[in-house]
């Protein structure tokens, strides 16, 4: 696979690339959280349950989870033109299957689709992405991908609302196309020939496993937010699915990646930051509407500060990784984003809607200045051998923080009878989870220097962390 993308004789970037990654990452983000908006539109048009619609939902994502890691594999093998644009290809079919579905079964197994050729992209595009720039500039071409899928489940609120009012809910799947097609376009034009193979014989079983795991977690998660300990009961159903997959020898490359710390760092603190941006964007239009009073529009306006601010923060982010070190540039952004969420916590009902906004413009900054780093030092530190799966695994976590931000909000708020107490203490578990990606970054290095004496690390610490 390195092959078709090795920059490292080049004379000149390939860019477009890159571009077509950043493109293709945000559309496919966004459909995990876009379609939620659309629901009631749903509901409505097909008479269905609203118990019902929430497959939309869930039908995109479990796919997304089971197969994230058995797709990182199989790329492992594979080469990436052929890959990005069957993947590609695929993704945009469904999503036109969707916007035509004439019955919720049709949407849900068309979303079904959508999120099965969603994993292989999330895996796939982390390669192409950093393969395709010379190594100095691996931190830019990261950041401006890696900052783009936070950033599409973040917007998906603020760009579903008005699309399913304006032009109807089957829109937010036809706008898929058009970029997906550019997306191809571009893999044709700029990527070297070359061929996938097969996925080997695990491939089916280790995806049914992660399958039935993810559909408990997922459900429970969906069940959250009533009273009871029902959920819990459904979440521990994930235990047995996870521990046979964990015995299997498909799952020996993801332990191999644990294995090493500098690449188990970055993946958990990937996980952590999408739970805390996803928490918070998902209880501050509850802040702003019910407590502050705002209208829709006003709500939608001061949450865009977040995303804003990461658009504007990534570039900065990728220029100091190439310059200052992805390790050093990945843990100022976590500090950056646990301090935004701690400033939210003794939020009240006195505070105006530009002292929100700025709270969330900082922890959104944060997030831009870490997503590009902090995938690039994954990236440094994972062996060749296990690019496709270090791309699979940040993928996984980066959803599964996506899935429990909201939850965690729901069961903080909640327990609280959704009192503004709750809400603080929501904040505050979303400040903790930030501080805790900052400790997961830096134990790591801290052990390493321990054991060698802290020599070798305070010399590569002032060097850019290379790509391979």
């Amino acid at each position: 696979m390195c092959s078709s993308l090795e920059v490292g004789g080049m004379e000149r970037n390939r860019w477009w690339p890159v571009i077509g990654c950043g493109l293709v990452v945000f559309m496919a983000t966004l459909d995990t959280s876009i379609v939620a908006v659309a629901l009631p539109a749903v509901e409505r048009d097909f008479g269905a349950r609203t118990a019902a619609t929430q497959w939309a939902v869930l039908g995109y994502l479990i796919p997304l989870v089971a197969l994230s890691l058995p797709a990182g594999r199989w790329l492992d093998r594979g080469g990436p033109r052929a890959a990005l644009v069957l993947a590609t290809g695929g993704f945009t079919l469904s999503s036109l299957a969707a916007g035509l579905a004439p019955h919720l079964a049709v949407l849900v197994a068309a979303r079904v689709v959508q999120g099965a050729f969603a994993a292989v992209l999330f895996a796939l595009i982390p390669l192409v992405s950093m393969r395709a720039v010379r190594p100095e500039l691996a931190g830019r071409a990261s950041a401006l991908v890696m900052t783009l899928g936070p950033l599409g489940a973040v917007s998906g609120p603020a760009l579903g609302g008005p699309i399913v009012q304006s032009w109807g809910w089957p829109w937010i799947f036809y706008i898929n196309v058009p970029a997906g097609l550019l997306v191809i376009a571009i893999a044709l034009a700029s990527l070297d020939r070359d061929a996938l193979g097969r996925p080997d014989r695990t491939f089916a079983g280790e995806a049914l496993l992660l399958g039935a795991a993810a559909t408990a977690l997922l459900l429970a998660l969906s069940l959250a937010a009533g009273r009871g300990p029902g959920w819990l009961l459904v979440a521990v159903a994930a235990v047995p699915a996870l521990a046979g997959w964990w015995r299997t020898r498909a799952s020996g490359p993801v332990r191999d990646l644990m294995r090493v710390p500098p690449a188990a760092g970055p993946v958990a603190a990937i996980m952590l930051n999408a739970l805390v941006i996803s928490l918070v964007e998902f209880l501050a239009p509850f802040y702003l509407q019910r407590v502050l009073h705002l209208s829709p529009t006003a709500t939608s306006a001061t949450v865009l500060a977040m995303p804003a601010a990461m658009v504007a923060a990534g570039p900065v982010g990728g220029l100091l990784g190439d310059r200052w070190g992805t390790a050093r540039t990945a843990a100022a952004g976590t500090a950056v984003t646990a301090l935004g969420v701690l400033l939210l916590v003794p939020v009240g009902s006195g505070l105006h809607a530009s002292g929100l906004a700025w709270r969330l413009a900082i922890a959104g900054a944060g997030t831009g200045l870490f997503a590009g780093p902090g995938f690039a030092m994954l990236m440094a530190h994972a062996p060749p051998r296990l690019h496709g799966t270090a791309g699979a695994a940040q993928s996984l976590a980066r959803q599964l923080g996506f899935a429990l931000g909201p939850a965690s909000a729901t069961l903080a708020w909640a327990a609280s009878g959704y009192a503004m107490t709750g809400m603080r203490t929501a904040f505050a578990v979303a400040a903790a989870a930030g501080l805790a990606a900052l400790v997961a970054l830096a134990a790591p290095r801290l052990a390493g220097r321990l054991r060698r004496g802290g020599h070798a690390d305070a010399v590569r610490d002032h060097e850019p962390v290379r790509s391979p």
